[in-house]
């Protein structure tokens, strides 16, 4: 297929839209074509053979014969007139397939020849769930190394559609067993759901929903022992999509899977709906789905039951085009911090407004970056508002499709509808449990938002960001640099080193300037310092931040200076979420920090193990943000939100002991950075067990018995943040009546 796509390219090099969504369709009749000569739709080979018999060998007009053969599949038996018997032998397709009118591109000997080449294959081996992201592989020659990547697999699918609705309609069947007006009750159920993908790509969710309700049509029908057509029509399924081609494709694979099923339905029964002519396919919108009006693509009918799925596209803000934002500004129109927002979040706020008041629920694919951080606060106060709930989720698994060498993303699924009595399930891996309410961190508890705060709720010691030198590196020092200035007294007296997250992990030396306004007098006159500030002034003057531009009259001063000469507790701002730990070291007084990094001064050992325990590191996990994949720690929302109790100074020493270990631990690998001690793949044994008994010793904090998973820790931690953040409220509410009552007496 992508030789005979690449030929009729080269024959054909016009790149205007009109052309190329014509030939878009012309792939698609054409793919349907080979695949109804082997499937019984049409004649064994008809198509084939008659391209072979009555075109010339040189192509020359092949694209004639072509327009010609798509507008008799387009004109019932009765309307034709005047045709070759080789033409009239073809059946009447009808359903739209061939109805509009698109010229058919030119061919050559060698592009006829791809035609016939692959006409000669056996096509009726080829799924519509798969063929639709093949045939987008073929058609983008940059993903050909790997065929299956648009391709969701049937397994990962299922995991949307059982509990969004299979799961319900299958327990209602079981129940009717028996009691053939039950049966014909859930039969008209199904006969009147609508499945909406607002995100289709090639179709394969709606294929597989199809598919699926066609099964369980066909078990009723067993059951009832009475044999009846099929009642399932493609005009239930709905979808759109932004790209032309998989717009085509996506209705084009429904026809398939609607034959496919036609055939299994035979195998079973005896009999089944013809397959020509095709009736309309289903209502696929070729559209952006952030601007389209969904209620009229899918229209909401009084006694409709509507299912939403899908899986939409991710992209965080930083990687979202002004395309992207202009659909986000678009959707969010009156919503407060909506850039903080993943393109994704349009499709969940979409569609938590469409099912508002109706019976319909959703449930979507994403990754977890919404369900974290920031995020969570501006989303889903929206989303669940009064009247909706998230009532199943699969916690964070590998997405991964059938690309060679595909390493996945890690994703979760929510399902929302309105609110209602129903059971909700979690899913981590194959166990499921039955849980009162999930919130929106996806864990069991209720919906409480994790806020950001100023000062730890838990008392812990203050966490400070790193300096900032907005500088254009030209405070900043390499090894190099620093030998530069080996004799030279005066500006030796200004260096200081200077640390970071990934001078503390990778183990990289740098320095930096530290002048102070005292200092630069007696460096007025040092022709390098005096150019590393020139360069300093030149690259604020250049900015286009007012702050900034001012601070090119000070051009020695950090443009964030939060420089403490103390020892401190080191904890990087940003770190890959393949490690069990944050990599967290001591720092002895002296170095400048680098805003890459946090830090706690004069912080006591037992601060240092309580973060760099697993407990903590569940927590980050759960509420922290994300920088693509990697964890993201907030100071306000990962440390200073992080409940943890008052402990003893037994406790506190019983801790200190652990973490002394793993310092232990650490200095028996003097060459190895601590990105490489911790690679969870391979960290040191006795570094992993020293860790090991200090997350027992912290988590002796919290309760006596050890916790046996981290969604068990996550529903402990949320139970304490919110006694936590009560108890907070009523100090602060009896502290401002209290000193009203003392304005009162005075």
């Amino acid at each position: 297929m992508a030789k005979l796509f690449d030929e009729i390219k080269k024959d054909n090099p016009d790149e205007s839209p009109e052309f190329v969504h014509g030939l878009n369709v012309f792939l698609s009749r054409l793919l349907f074509c080979f695949f109804a000569e082997d499937t019984n739709i049409f004649d064994e080979n008809q198509f084939t053979k008659a391209i072979s018999s009555h075109t010339q060998e040189d192509g020359s007009d092949l694209n004639i014969y072509m327009d010609k053969l798509f507008k008799v599949l387009n004109t019932s038996k009765s309307k034709r007139e005047n045709l070759p018997s080789y033409l009239q032998a073809f059946p009447y397709v009808n359903g739209g397939l061939f109805r509009d009118t698109y010229d058919a591109p030119v061919f050559t000997k060698r592009s006829r020849k791809e035609i016939i080449n692959s006409g000669q294959l056996d096509w009726s081996a080829i799924n519509p769930d798969i063929f639709g992201s093949m045939i987008q592989a073929v058609i983008t020659p940059e993903h050909r190394g790997g065929l299956g990547m648009h391709y969701t697999s049937v397994p990962n699918i299922m995991k949307v559609i059982e509990p969004l609705f299979l799961n319900d309609l299958y327990e209602e069947f079981e129940k009717a067993k028996g009691n053939n007006k039950k049966l014909d009750a859930l039969l008209g159920r199904i006969q009147r759901i609508k499945i909406f993908d607002p995100a289709c790509g090639s179709g394969n969710f709606l294929i597989i929903a199809y598919k699926e309700l066609r099964i369980l049509e066909m078990n009723i029908f067993k059951e009832r022992g009475e044999f009846a057509s099929s009642g399932i029509s493609l005009g239930q399924f709905y979808g759109i999509e932004l790209d032309d081609f998989a717009h085509e494709i996506a209705t084009l694979s429904l026809w398939l899977a609607e034959h496919q099923m036609n055939v299994e339905f035979f195998k079973e029964f005896g009999k089944t709906n013809p397959t020509l002519p095709l009736k309309d396919a289903g209502h696929i919108t070729h559209g952006n789905a952030t601007r389209s009006k969904w209620e009229e693509v899918c229209p909401k009918n009084e006694d409709d039951e509507i299912y939403i799925l899908g899986n939409p596209p991710y992209l965080g803000t930083r990687n979202q085009e002004k395309e992207h934002k202009d659909d986000m500004a678009f959707v969010f129109k009156g919503v407060k911090n909506y850039k903080t927002l993943d393109y994704i979040s349009a499709w969940f706020y979409k569609a938590s407004k469409y099912i508002s008041n109706i019976n319909s629920k959703f449930a979507f694919v994403t990754t977890n970056s919404i369900c974290q951080g920031d995020q969570v606060g501006v989303l889903w106060n929206q989303l669940i508002e009064n009247t909706r709930e998230i009532y199943f989720t699969y916690q964070s698994f590998k997405w991964t499709n059938n690309a060679k060498s595909n390493a996945g993303v890690s994703v979760v699924i929510i399902g929302l509808r309105n609110k209602c009595n129903g059971p909700k399930y979690i899913w981590n891996g194959t166990v499921v449990v039955n849980v009162n309410n999930i919130n929106p961190y996806l864990v069991e508890g209720k919906n409480i938002i994790v806020s950001r705060k100023s000062k730890s709720i838990s008392g812990l010691p203050k966490m400070i960001k790193g300096s900032i030198p907005a500088d254009g590196g030209h405070l900043i020092l390499n090894e190099n640099d620093v030998k530069q200035f080996d004799n030279d007294k005066q500006v030796k007296k200004v260096i200081k080193k200077f640390v970071g997250a990934q001078e503390l992990i990778k183990g990289i030396n740098r320095w930096c300037l530290y002048i102070t306004d005292e200092e630069l007098g007696e460096l007025k006159e040092n022709r390098k310092i005096v150019e590393r500030l020139e360069g300093v002034r030149k690259m604020r003057l250049a900015s286009s931040k007012k702050a900034t531009v001012e601070l090119a009259k000070v051009p020695h001063r950090f443009a964030e200076d939060r420089f403490f000469n103390k020892p401190c507790i080191l904890i990087p701002c940003v770190t890959s979420e393949g490690r069990d730990y944050i990599p967290i070291g001591f720092i002895n007084k002296g170095p400048v920090i680098y805003a890459s990094a946090q830090a706690i001064y004069d912080g006591e050992p037992w601060v240092f193990g309580i973060l760099n325990s697993k407990i903590h590191m569940s927590w980050v996990k759960a509420v922290g943000g994300r920088l693509e994949l990697r964890i993201r720690y907030s100071s306000s929302l990962c440390y200073n939100a992080f409940p943890f109790p008052s402990i003893s100074r037994q406790r506190k020493e019983e801790i200190n002991q652990h973490v002394f270990n793993i310092l232990g631990e650490r200095e028996k690998y003097p060459e190895k950075t601590l990105a490489q001690l911790y690679d969870s793949d391979k960290m040191p044994d006795g570094l992993r067990e020293a860790h090991s008994q200090l997350d027992l010793a912290v988590e002796r904090c919290y309760r006596s018995k050890p916790f046996e998973s981290d969604e068990e820790r996550l529903e402990f931690l949320f139970k304490l943040y919110e006694k936590m953040i009560a108890e907070e409220q009523t100090k602060s509410t009896l502290f401002a009546e209290q000193k009203k009552t003392r304005k009162k007496r005075k």
